[in-house]
């Protein structure tokens, strides 16, 4: 366990801190995507070769939460962070300066194995530094980081494109990337290493969530790794046993078909479908993180009421399906509902990332393996992403834009229903 931080001045900053990072890491990430319409008309490519450097980048990105999870329990997590981020910049001045799809394709399939070292050791260092209070602030603070260099992603690149050429995209954040990196190192190598061993003015209930829950008498649930008589079981056997880990894995794959694939696709479906400039439909785009934003707030206080983390995402999701078939019936007449309904699908996805991926591996941190669970599930949403990054443009190639939007309408409605299956499961798990 890291050591608990000791005051609320501490705790904010740590915050503070874990929000810089992720801004810093979805800014060195989603830059390609935002400027891959410029880069294919910049590099003559077709949707498909255009779309597979942010495949590999999601599927190494998924397969490094995996192993770097597992890693994140056994390191420093806050060496790890840096290092993720440090290489992450490399990766970003080695696209802008070697303007090849042949380099571009493995340097950003490295750039996704480096994101990766980020957020489950960070996961980690909010579970065990922060107490109950801060932990769920943190969690809804880092979401909406991440939205807001989503934002400032989609804001700049025409901006840069316009002034100085695509390049500039991966530049910037380099540059900011470094000094972030390094600014985190010094402050919490000496901030988590200043704190005490019981957070002030932490109480009972404050600790309750990282402890099991109370069973009766007779009836009291195993040890962590052993089974019913006391005989040694792994982790992972035990975490599927008392939770619906598997259908909330597949749950977070919908997720990530749903909010990567159309912040992907958004400005090709608006150029195409309505004429938008480059420029246009990439400035289109930030409607959606400007939403998400409020969508995590909203899941937030949803939360509240249902008190389910699985229960409020199956909510979102019927709420993105009814979104999804408004924009159906005007998908190619009417651009500024097409923009608010996609608007509202990614706010979904965005609540139900915070339900699944920030909120639901705290319910963990009784096993000692915050970062482990944390990686796995992460790992979900990219392979959802990688789907979709190179499926929603091969369908839009052959067969136009309808069969998308259809799809993300079948993709909310298969997660409202495995949600809706298993929320009972989850609260006998967390003791409701």
């Amino acid at each position: 366990m890291l050591t608990k931080l000791t005051s609320e001045k501490q705790m904010k900053f740590l915050c503070l801190l874990c929000c810089l990072a992720y801004f810093m890491s979805y800014l060195t990430r989603i830059n390609y995507a935002a400027c891959m319409v410029e880069l294919q008309s910049a590099l003559q490519i077709g949707k498909s070769i255009a779309g597979l450097p942010v495949t590999a980048c999601f599927l190494s990105y998924g397969l490094g939460q995996v192993v770097c999870g597992l890693l994140g329990d056994k390191i420093k997590p806050w060496l790890m962070i840096f290092a993720g981020l440090a290489g992450a910049c490399v990766c970003n001045l080695s696209v802008a300066c070697f303007a090849r799809m042949e380099v571009i394709i493995p340097v950003w399939c490295a750039n996704g194995f480096f994101q990766a070292m980020l957020w489950p050791p960070m996961v980690r260092i909010m579970a065990e530094c922060l107490n109950m209070k801060w932990y769920q602030h943190a969690c809804v603070l880092v979401s909406m980081a991440s939205s807001a260099a989503t934002i400032a992603v989609y804001m700049l690149t025409p901006v840069c494109i316009q002034v100085s050429g695509w390049r500039a995209v991966f530049l910037l954040p380099a540059a900011l990337g470094i000094g972030a990196a390094f600014f985190w190192l010094f402050h919490t190598r000496r901030l988590i290493g200043a704190g005490a061993s019981e957070p002030e003015g932490e109480t009972a209930s404050d600790n309750a969530w990282r402890t099991a829950p109370e069973e009766k008498p007779g009836n009291a649930r195993p040890e962590p790794g052993q089974d019913g008589q006391g005989r040694k079981k792994s982790l992972l056997l035990q975490l599927l046993a008392d939770a619906p880990l598997a259908v909330i894995l597949i749950a977070i794959v919908l997720q990530g078909i749903l909010r990567d694939g159309i912040t992907t696709w958004m400005p090709v479906y608006m150029s195409e479908n309505f004429g938008m400039s480059n420029a246009g439909s990439i400035l289109s785009t930030a409607a959606l993180p400007v939403f998400s934003v409020f969508s995590v707030l909203i899941a937030t206080a949803l939360l509240s009421r249902l008190k389910n983390e699985v229960f409020t995402a199956a909510s979102l999701f019927v709420a993105g399906g009814l979104a999804g078939a408004v924009m159906l019936a005007v998908f190619d007449s009417l651009p500024a509902v097409c923009i608010l309904m996609m608007t509202l699908i990614t706010g979904c996805a965005h609540g139900i990332n915070l339900m699944l991926i920030s909120r639901v591996p705290g319910h963990f941190t009784r096993y000692g393996k915050v970062s482990s669970v944390s990686g796995i599930l992460n790992s979900a949403t990219y392979v959802g992403s990688s789907l979709s990054t190179y499926g929603f443009g091969a369908v839009a190639e052959a067969a136009g834009w309808r069969p998308v939007v259809s799809i993300w309408i079948g993709v909310c409605v298969a997660g409202a229903m495995l949600m809706f299956l298993v929320k009972r499961k989850w609260a006998r798990f967390c003791g409701q």
